[in-house]
């Protein structure tokens, strides 16, 4: 009898002791892994909420960058962690919804190895145009590309990435042919148009802000369903040459697959409480960034959705991974 009463005893403490771990989380500093190169657009947004959170949790949210293999390695660190919530991962749609369609063999599954938290900010994206080309508008480079198949080249940073899905988008929907230049990262690619190495690009716009203050690059048109106040004078891509048409891309909070519900609620609770903040909303605005927040179950639901949409669009473009 007394060996069952302290086996149950024992069995009861093991049993409250993840409650209670889980009770004063978190009691260390937070990784949040970036699998993107420092300066990217992701990377500005997680370092400004990161800090937010960070005031917020009383222990510090570091931001961590491992970049590389079109961020497989980042994600896979993050997927293979233990699932306590003091490694999270900061991801782009690309890792999340193109990338598993380009890779023929994945070391992860996105909807088997994450724990989604929440959507944090869309980046806007714009079309971009070496400033001294020909081109003023969307509608102007269709019209160059219709009447000279495959002579007008754009950047993007590298295959498969989401400036080579964007441009893949843009061909596809207005039935042009151009030729594709890949780069080793979205900035050098942008820089390749401010050079005029190549016409044009696709850009998240929190990439080339600076290059666009600084009419080092022509915005033509920006792929939101209306204009947006920062460039008031940038038609969207639907009004001025292809109806209907709009792009951007994520930034998302995951956590890797186990993650208590519990901690998964509070990590997307402080998030969704800084991205209320106006002074943050102003600095992701300023960036071109649209701040978000959503619950894990609505980002979920939005990672299903692209991945089928992304899955179709890369076979239709015969997009392949190098």
């Amino acid at each position: 009898m007394k060996r069952f009463l302290l086996f149950s005893s024992l069995l009861g403490t093991l049993l409250t002791m993840p409650v209670a771990a889980q009770s004063n989380y978190p009691n260390k500093p937070i990784r949040m892994i970036v699998p993107l190169a420092a300066g990217s657009a992701v990377d500005v947004a997680a370092r400004m909420v990161a800090q937010k959170m960070s005031l917020s949790l009383g222990q510090t949210v570091v931001v961590e960058n491992q970049p590389g293999a079109a961020g497989l390695v980042g994600a896979d660190h993050v997927a293979k962690a233990a699932p306590d919530g003091y490694t999270i991962g900061g991801f782009n749609d690309s890792i999340m919804t193109m990338v598993p369609s380009l890779q023929a063999r994945m070391p992860w599954d996105i909807l088997r190895d994450f724990t989604p938290v929440s959507l944090v900010a869309t980046v806007e994206w714009g079309l971009v145009a070496y400033p001294a080309s020909a081109y003023k508008s969307a509608g102007g480079l269709i019209a160059a590309a219709a009447a000279a198949p495959g002579k007008i080249d754009y950047g993007s940073g590298g295959i498969g990435s989401p400036q080579h899905i964007a441009m893949a988008l843009f061909a596809s929907e207005a039935s042009i042919s151009l030729t594709h230049v890949p780069y080793k990262g979205a900035t050098q690619a942008a820089v390749g148009v401010a050079g005029g190495e190549v016409a044009v690009a696709f850009q998240g716009l929190a990439t080339v802000n600076s290059l666009i203050k600084g009419n080092r690059v022509k915005l033509l048109a920006v792929s939101t369903p209306k204009r947006m106040p920062q460039y008031p004078e940038a038609p969207t891509v639907s009004e001025s040459g292809l109806p209907g048409f709009e792009f951007n891309s994520w930034f998302a909070v995951l956590a890797p697959a186990g993650t208590p519900a519990e901690i998964v609620a509070r990590l997307n609770s402080e998030i969704v409480k800084a991205l209320a903040d106006p002074a943050l909303r102003e600095q992701l605005i300023a960036q071109g960034l649209t701040p978000r927040g959503s619950s894990a179950e609505e980002l979920g639901a939005a990672t299903k959705l692209q991945l089928t949409k992304y899955a179709a669009l890369i076979k239709r473009a015969n997009i392949k991974a190098e």
